[in-house]
């Protein structure tokens, strides 16, 4: 899943050394991993989650989507105020009031099971989602301060590895728990009480697993709580709700910050269907609950891919990378969408790995020499994610119109196809 960069996130290959020491915090970036590993894992179970919601309720595509939506509105929404909160009380507190967000979003999933009403497990989603930003504006620049500036760019891309490792564990994990209880019936079959008695039966999964993830939310808040105080000296400058916002009338960084956008929302709207998608019968025609786990070839792809692009992107230009990944995206959109069986299913699938270089390429093709506007730069690219919610809904939209999942999928493509247009036109030094 897309990170919040920061702007320590540099493809500099010799970045100037920091004019202040680093800080001296022994062990404390074992719990900034722990942070990536978290946040990021809970984001991509939305994928497990949307086709469990989808059949309690009956949802089409469009309000299925709704989950994204209310997701990664957070970020629009929290994201700025997120930021001055974090400034307000420091990283280590501002950690752990992200931590606690978190956790009421997940225990919300107690009353939302219980009353078996969509709203309130959107509502539940978009707390949980406010949680996940605040710890994402802490987890970027904490990561970059604790060593020495020169590798600040070796520890967040290591720091990406426990966020593609979370995003590839939790949808396993989490189709196994939530999706695994589906019953021999469904919604659509029952009506009145017996139909709110199974909503109410089925949704257990779903609370039960989020209790899970609360009380390991848990145990990480209070390992940060403990180590609250190790942060001396930390500072923070003050900067306008709305600093960043005239660097889009550069070409290059607004063409960057509108492909953040469409990136963010091909990837979730392609992860969000896939286990639909893939239980169709022309593709695999197996139950949810059988190929569930499935959701974890996709992300695991971004993650093996990042490994793969870290030593491609020394050789090549970024942005000639970053265009061929982007029409390999949409030769595999393609496949999938004209062939059956499992070729079809795999060529989606497939897609996660040309996603894999994908966000930070762009984000430093695009802030590419924005030298001290580059943390205005950061924060507008964070607001970018928005895609997230937009497009996945706009998917959702052309799926339920067209009645076809392929046919939507044109959608992603035409957002991959602007992606290769803006590799091709940052393919030289800004």
């Amino acid at each position: 899943m897309a990170l919040a960069p920061d702007v320590s996130a540099s493809t500099d290959p010799h970045p100037v050394e920091d004019e202040g020491a680093p800080i001296n915090a022994p062990g404390l970036q074992y719990f900034v991993f722990g942070l990536f590993f978290i946040f990021g894992g809970i984001t991509s179970l939305n994928d497990v989650i949307i086709p469990k919601l989808r059949e309690l309720f009956t949802l089409n595509y469009t309000q299925a989507m709704l989950v994204q939506f209310c997701f990664f509105t957070a970020y629009l929404v929290i994201g700025i105020p997120g930021a001055k909160l974090v400034k307000r009380l420091g990283y280590m507190r501002g950690a752990v009031a992200g931590l606690v967000t978190m956790m009421v979003g997940c225990l919300m999933f107690i009353p939302a099971s219980q009353n078996a009403t969509y709203w309130v497990f959107l509502l539940a989603l978009f707390i949980l989602a406010s949680g996940v930003v605040i710890v994402q504006v802490v987890a970027n620049p904490l990561i970059s301060l604790l060593g020495p500036q020169k590798t600040a760019h070796s520890r967040l891309t290591f720091a990406q590895a426990f966020n593609s490792l979370g995003t590839t564990v939790f949808p396993i994990v989490g189709a196994a728990v939530i999706l695994g209880s589906l019953a021999n019936v469904t919604a659509d079959e029952l009506s009145g009480a017996e139909l709110q008695a199974y909503r109410q039966a089925e949704s257990e999964a779903i609370w039960q697993g989020y209790l899970g993830v609360a009380v390991l939310i848990a145990l990480v808040a209070l390992a940060v709580w403990l180590f609250r105080n190790r942060l001396q000296g930390e500072k923070h400058e003050a900067s306008s709700g709305l600093a960043g916002l005239d660097l889009l009338k550069r070409g290059r960084f607004g063409y960057g910050a509108l492909c953040i956008f469409l990136y963010v929302g091909a990837e979730v709207s392609i992860g969000s269907i896939v286990i639909n998608y893939l239980a169709q019968d022309r593709i695999l025609g197996q139950p949810e609950s059988v190929i569930g786990w499935m959701i974890g070839l996709y992300w695991g792809g971004a993650m093996i891919g990042r490994f793969i692009g870290s030593a491609v992107l020394r050789i090549f230009s970024p942005g000639r990378i970053l265009a061929f990944n982007a029409i390999g995206a949409i030769t595999l959109i393609a496949i999938s969408a004209l062939t059956n069986g499992e070729l079809a299913g795999y060529t989606l699938l497939a897609v996660g790995l040309m996603n894999s270089i994908m966000f930070p390429t762009i984000f430093s093709l695009a802030c590419e020499k924005l030298g001290p506007r580059a943390a205005d730069g950061s924060g507008i690219i964070n607001v970018a994610i928005f895609g997230g919610a937009v497009v996945p809904l706009l998917f959702g939209v052309l799926a339920d119109t067209s009645g076809s999942l392929a046919f939507a999928l044109i959608l992603p493509a035409i957002c991959y196809a602007i992606i290769a247009g803006f590799g091709i036109f940052a393919r030289r030094p800004a």
